[in-house]
């Protein structure tokens, strides 16, 4: 069987896994994931609206634009 070097930790990673487009063990991705969905906000547009997800690439405009006392041009 072959096996891969996680990017973070140096681990083994089975081929499979590797193919796939994962580059790190289970327990780093795990990490990375949980850092990542740290950055995420979920807001509500409004008072009924629906919900947004908020990102750190889109922070601005996203909450400029749900702003309800925001002049829209």
């Amino acid at each position: 069987m072959d096996w891969k070097e996680c990017l973070a930790c140096g681990d083994d990673i089975r081929i499979e896994r590797w193919q796939l487009g994962y580059r790190f063990c289970l327990f780093c991705g795990e990490d990375q994931a949980r850092a990542e969905r740290a950055s995420w906000t979920i807001i509500q547009e409004y008072t009924k609206g629906n919900y947004m997800l908020v990102t750190p690439a889109n922070v601005h405009t996203t909450l400029k634009q749900t702003n309800p006392k925001e002049n829209r041009a």
